[in-house]
């Protein structure tokens, strides 16, 4: 019996380090319920990753220990996931899920739902309210192939406004995202171009899947499945206009979701696919920054 657990904990081992680089490490292994990971947000205080799972899933956010365990199952009533691509909190720690995913750029329902950090003791809460909106740049819904620039994958909130940044679907990808702007008000709203940015590459390298601020408003990171773009020195909330790096992660998989733990460590999780992924990893920019 004792050399079957030593066996099973050594291909546990084995695996995880599988899922390491030597820009990130693997912290553990998702529940298995979890295949799907759209957007994580780290609750400090109360030392959790709150997760969510993107559409065909429950309208659930879960918070997970830092051991991987699932410890709040939360259903939101008043939401249903259409597409639920990621989640961020605000600097009172309240949460905010983004229904925005819009593969075909056809949908005009996209919404952001607020969760009071004061409901996440149960297991079944009411959003505090929901937060419409539009980009008045769309006319067709959707638009031609060229012009599939409207699905989003990647926000946050920062000083009373979300930010999204989104996932360009158009043929003849350049990588093109572009920065949008929503206040943090519940009701209708139309969406502000702040800026663009052009990452290149191919769609499989380049395509933005997350973002995430410092919690000193110094630093914003866009994730890709093998690479992270760090942006800095920008002025004002112009984020993309800052001095631009990209960064590699020297894995590959497919990475949707991201966020600062502190001004300096970034925890991501990707997607289980087969063998691979359904993992949270660690890293921090300093050691992203001595990678070639």
């Amino acid at each position: 019996m004792r050399n079957q657990v030593f066996i099973i904990s050594s291909l546990v081992l084995l695996l995880s380090c599988q899922q390491d680089s030597n820009t990130m490490s693997s912290l553990y292994e998702l529940p298995k319920k979890l295949k799907e990971v759209s957007g994580i947000a780290y609750s400090p205080e109360a030392k959790l990753l709150w997760v969510i799972q993107d559409r065909g899933n429950a309208n659930a956010i879960y918070g997970l220990n830092e051991s991987g365990k699932i410890e709040s199952n939360i259903t939101i009533q008043n939401a249903t996931n259409i597409d639920w691509e990621d989640i961020t909190k605000d600097s009172n720690g309240d949460l905010y899920v983004g229904d925005f995913g819009n593969n075909e750029n056809a949908r005009k329902d996209l919404c952001i739902y607020k969760v009071s950090k004061d409901s996440l003791q149960k297991s079944a809460i009411n959003a505090s309210y929901k937060i419409s909106f539009e980009y008045p740049e769309q006319k067709k819904f959707p638009p031609k192939s060229k012009d599939l620039l409207y699905d989003v994958e990647a926000f946050f909130e920062y000083k009373n406004n979300f930010y999204l940044f989104t996932k360009n679907r158009s043929s003849g990808f350049d990588g093109t995202t572009l920065l949008y702007k929503v206040p943090n008000n519940a009701g209708f709203h139309q969406a502000k171009l702040l800026g663009k940015f052009k990452t290149g590459g191919s769609y499989k390298n380049n395509a933005i899947t997350s973002a995430t601020i410092s919690p000193d408003g110094s630093k914003v990171v866009l994730l890709c499945h093998g690479k992270v773009w760090l942006f800095q020195d920008f002025t004002g909330d112009n984020f993309l206009s800052g001095k631009a790096n990209e960064l590699q992660l020297n894995h590959f998989s497919q990475k949707e979701a991201i966020c600062f733990k502190d001004n300096s460590t970034l925890l991501i999780a990707d997607e289980k696919d087969k063998k691979i992924g359904g993992f949270v990893y660690e890293t921090t920019l300093e050691r992203l920054k001595t990678q070639p």
